[in-house]
């Protein structure tokens, strides 16, 4: 993926999806946008801009999360 792509050049069309795709599968399996903007040679603005145009609903600050264990322990409590 990252291979082909000139570090600053223009995506569009096919590429630019293939590279969103990658990017949204990635970042679903816990990838950080950091991470993915290092990997890519791209910028953490342009691998947020990519997910967000997929679609992606972007986890909150301080990464992945461990599920609602945490939040139904507090409401337990």
């Amino acid at each position: 993926m990252a291979e082909t792509l000139k570090k600053g050049s223009r995506v569009t069309g096919a590429a630019r999806e293939k590279l969103a795709a990658d990017l949204k599968k990635k970042y679903d399996s816990g990838a950080s946008i950091r991470a993915l903007a290092e990997e890519t040679g791209r910028s953490y603005g342009f691998v947020h801009r990519m997910l967000s145009e997929s679609g992606v609903i972007l986890r909150g600050r301080g990464g992945a999360t461990r599920g609602k264990g945490k939040v139904t322990a507090a409401a337990g409590s």
